[in-house]
């Protein structure tokens, strides 16, 4: 059920709402994962490790909600929920406990890079259905391959 009418075709729509409830479900969970590193990291590191991931918590919150308003513009009701999160996303797990300030670094490098893959393939796809929804994707891709650079740059 549409409770707003979206100015897009059915086809379009379509097209919109799938690529932007898989952007919302790779960036709750970006931020989720982020948050558990910054919790967890320990070494020689920690303390730039530590506020760099809270720096990718906020990046990822900011543009989860920009995504879910989107979609509630077109009239796509969003779905952030932990299930559907879990059963969607795709950064692989982080494993639990304490986390080295190298390996912290790797597993930002590894999400990151699995959410730029995938909001590079959303990019391509809104191009011709909505180069609104394209835009926002073009700006978040952006910020996240800022980070992800960052972070790569803490590895060599």
């Amino acid at each position: 059920m549409y409770v707003v009418k979206s100015p897009l075709s059915d086809a379009d729509l379509k097209t919109v709402s799938k690529a932007l409830q898989g952007a919302l479900v790779d960036l709750v969970d970006l931020s989720l994962v982020a948050k558990q590193v910054h919790w967890n990291v320990v070494g020689p590191r920690f303390r730039s490790v530590h506020l760099q991931l809270d720096e990718v918590v906020d990046v990822a919150r900011t543009h989860s909600d920009t995504v879910a308003e989107r979609a509630s513009a077109l009239g796509v009701s969003p779905d952030g929920r932990a299930a559907t999160v879990a059963a969607g996303s795709g950064i692989s797990a982080v494993a639990g406990g304490w986390v080295k300030d190298a390996d912290a670094v790797g597993a930002l490098v590894a999400a990151l890079g699995a959410v730029i893959t995938r909001m590079r393939e959303r990019v391509a796809s809104t191009g011709d259905a909505d180069p609104v929804t394209q835009d926002i994707f073009i700006g978040i891709t952006a910020d996240l391959e800022k980070h992800h650079w960052m972070f790569q740059a803490e590895s060599v």
